[in-house]
């Protein structure tokens, strides 16, 4: 679904991603791992078109096509199919909750004008707080309405950064739910970035570590082993 190789990008002067190499398998969940400051957000920045890349290649495989991203608008990238979340929700808070699911309706490939339905069916509180403001709901509820806002766009990758960062445990595990349903039952593909193992290992059915803007492991989750943990993940 999505292929990244030989990924460079900097900050001014600083080299932040070196050579990087990802793939994303289809139908599956990828969880990007690793500590703070080693250039997952970055990472992930670089494939949504909001940060510019120095060389290397974004191959997506989606609707139907196989398109080089590197080149594309961010814009463009949400019309062919990618759906994200960035890290700290970044809803707009003087709109509504409608509102806000209703932004990334134009990116639909069948042109759909209202919210689809299915998202109050994964979110509930969400059509209970329709007309509310989005600075007016709870952490949790701003991050159910971001992934909604994402999904409405019909994607087919969906991107997540974080999504469990600041949320109630009760939350996080309904979140956690609802991305197994989306990858298990309808088949989404989801790029995770996450710093709970836990909720890694409950969602992902592969890893990819990173170290140092760089890869450093990858595999099955179940290979994610204590000493790649305690290596690149503890503290």
């Amino acid at each position: 679904m999505l292929s990244i190789q030989q990924l460079n990008q900097f900050y001014g002067q600083s080299h932040t991603l070196w050579d990087l190499d990802l793939e994303v398998e289809q139908g599956k969940c990828t969880v990007l791992m690793g500590r703070n400051g080693v250039g997952k957000t970055t990472l992930l920045q670089s494939i949504m078109g909001l940060l510019p890349v120095k060389s290397g290649e974004i191959i997506y495989r989606g609707r139907g096509m196989e398109v080089g991203l590197q080149k594309m608008s961010s814009e463009r990238r949400a019309t062919l199919g990618v759906g994200y979340v960035p890290q700290g929700r970044q809803i707009f808070p003087l709109l509504t909750v409608e509102e806000n699911l209703r932004i990334g309706l134009p990116a639909r490939p069948d042109k759909l004008r209202q919210v689809p339905e299915f998202i109050f069916d994964m979110f509930p509180v969400l059509k209970q707080m329709l007309s509310r403001k989005g600075g007016d709901l709870s952490g949790g509820q701003q991050q159910q309405l971001a992934i909604g806002r994402a999904l409405a766009i019909k994607p087919e990758l969906l991107i997540l950064d974080e999504p469990t960062e600041g949320i109630q445990p009760n939350i996080v595990a309904e979140i956690g739910d609802i991305i197994r349903k989306l990858n298990e039952e309808i088949g989404l593909t989801v790029l995770l970035v996450e710093q709970k193992l836990p909720f890694a290992r409950k969602v992902a059915d592969n890893f990819c570590l990173m170290d140092r803007g760089r890869q450093v492991a990858n595999g099955d989750i179940g290979d994610l082993d204590e000493q790649l943990v305690k290596q690149y993940l503890t503290v």
